[in-house]
């Protein structure tokens, strides 16, 4: 039977996300500050080399899914070739990718070519001058050419990840259900877009986050029934992080991250690499384990086995988010790996 890497909790884990880089060209309210962000040095980051060597170690403890992350993992040049390096790797069956689209129209071509198999865009809005307060950049149209792009390019939907925050863009719930449902892809005619609400958590650097500015996901739900057919459970609290719906009419899918109303931390099954080479067995962790230090030291793949699994087995509960003794981890997002 092969390697099971398990948790104390019992959970099996064979989910990592890997940051390639803490720099964004856009600076949205929810995880980053406008002005003085200091990036990491070049030779603070992992090379890619660095990265296909943890990817081997951990596919032969179990892991088979890896999703690429940044802050924007389409700033870090060439990404297509550390994509090419992932998915020679034994073991690795699925390799995802959360952007925010500006660089995917020049890049997506190379990236599917390379073995990217899934997209993920965060796009919290779909007013131009909305789009453009949530990410201090006025970008939209070109993450919408980027988005066209990629419904004639991958014969699968792909997921919009949307994060609401009250008095600010959850006016749009309905127009986001709207367009999960009519936007087809030119291809084959099949749905485009899969819409996942996610709930505003506190983990930015300036973000005044409060927990009467988020909009829970049966409020949601509530709204979207109101206009649309009823939405119906088709995955609920798996291992996956979002709970998946579908109109009762079969026309269109949408996803509910529900971090903070719904925690699934029961059901996790999802490690992170910090750009520059820290495992972190939660985005909440307040603690990390060097990789990069032994590994650049020497260190061979039986140690750093070791130190991952070791890492896995102190795997947290579950985060602490609206209860007693949670405490916001000092690094934002966009430097864990989002």
């Amino acid at each position: 039977m092969p390697f099971q890497l398990k948790d104390s909790f019992g959970r099996t884990i064979n989910n990592m996300r890997i940051s390639v880089t803490d720099r964004c060209n856009f600076r949205c309210r929810y995880c980053m500050p406008e002005e003085g962000m200091v990036w990491m040095n070049k030779n603070e980051l992992l090379t890619f080399e660095e990265i296909a060597r943890i990817v081997q170690i951990v596919s032969r403890l179990g892991i088979h899914k890896i999703r690429l992350t940044g802050g924007e993992p389409l700033m870090r040049k060439e990404l297509h070739l550390l994509v090419r390096q992932i998915a020679e790797v034994d073991g690795i069956s699925d390799i995802a990718m959360t952007t925010n689209g500006y660089f995917l129209k020049e890049q997506a071509r190379e990236l599917s070519e390379a073995g990217l198999s899934r997209i993920t865009v965060s796009l919290d809005s779909l007013d131009p001058i909305k789009f453009s307060e949530m990410t201090r950049r006025d970008y939209f149209h070109k993450v919408w050419e980027s988005l066209e792009l990629l419904t004639s390019l991958f014969d699968t939907a792909i997921k919009l990840n949307v994060v609401l925050i009250r008095g600010i863009n959850d006016n749009e719930i309905e127009k986001f259900a709207e367009l999960a449902r009519t936007k087809l892809r030119p291809t084959d005619g099949g749905q485009a877009f899969i819409v996942r609400f996610i709930e505003y958590m506190p983990i930015g650097a300036d973000d005044e986050w409060e927990n009467s500015k988020v909009v829970p996901t049966h409020e949601i739900i509530e709204r979207i029934n109101l206009t649309f057919p009823p939405l119906i459970p088709i995955e609920y609290h798996g291992n996956q992080p979002a709970d998946r719906f579908r109109f009762s009419d079969g026309v269109g899918e949408i996803g509910f991250i529900s971090s903070v109303s719904e925690p699934f931390c029961s059901s996790c099954n999802r490690i992170r690499i910090t750009s520059d080479g820290k495992l972190r067995t939660c985005l909440f962790s307040l603690h990390e384990t060097d990789l990069k230090t032994p590994l650049r030291a020497g260190a061979n793949d039986e140690i750093l086995s070791e130190m991952i699994v070791d890492a896995v087995r102190k795997k947290e509960e579950g985060h602490l988010i609206n209860r007693p003794g949670f405490v916001k981890p000092q690094r934002t997002m966009s430097q864990i790996g989002g």
